[in-house]
């Protein structure tokens, strides 16, 4: 990782569990200060700087915000790069993954505004317990298997929930 640490960035200790509202407090101060608009005036290599600083804040906080990405930044920062894909061996998850795709499926032919909100929180709530696990055992090196798992569930449950955005959508319209 060629970039300074997501955490130091924003003077904060590695860690899962984080305060988002102090975190995006002090993600807009960090961003005032460093916004390219601001070196306008500047000599090309500072402006080129604060736009370099920028995006790298920018990134930072798109990590440090949202708990699957965190986990997967915490878990390379402790031992290799996880690849991106990676077929999960875990029937009993991809079996609860396939039934809740058929579930929101079955609610998308439905049109069953009520049954999505219903869907949805279940969904946060399984996404909670996820992080919560994951918290648990992350920095534990005996435990590294059961966080790269947990981590791969939450990305799993992160693309049904993106999916569940967009079937909202389109069910208001």
């Amino acid at each position: 990782m060629g970039n300074p640490c997501h955490f130091a960035l924003f003077d904060l200790q590695p860690s899962f569990r984080l305060d988002l509202e102090q975190l995006a407090v002090r993600y807009r101060e960090l961003a005032r200060q460093v916004h390219p608009d601001r070196f306008a005036d500047a000599g090309e290599r500072e402006q080129r700087l604060a736009l370099e600083r920028s995006a790298c804040l920018n990134e930072a906080y798109q990590v440090l915000k949202t708990p699957s990405q965190r986990a997967r930044y915490l878990l390379a920062m402790r031992g290799p790069e996880l690849p991106l894909e990676v077929t999960v061996q875990d029937p009993d998850f991809l079996l609860q993954q396939m039934q809740l795709r058929e579930e929101l499926e079955e609610l998308q032919d439905d049109a069953d505004i009520a049954g999505v909100a219903a869907f949805k929180r279940r969904l946060k709530t399984a996404q909670e317990q996820l992080n919560e696990r994951f918290a648990a055992c992350w920095d534990d090196e005996v435990r590294r298997e059961e966080a790269e798992r947990l981590m791969r569930r939450m990305q799993f449950l992160d693309k049904l929930s993106h999916e569940v955005r967009q079937l909202e959508e389109r069910l208001d319209d």
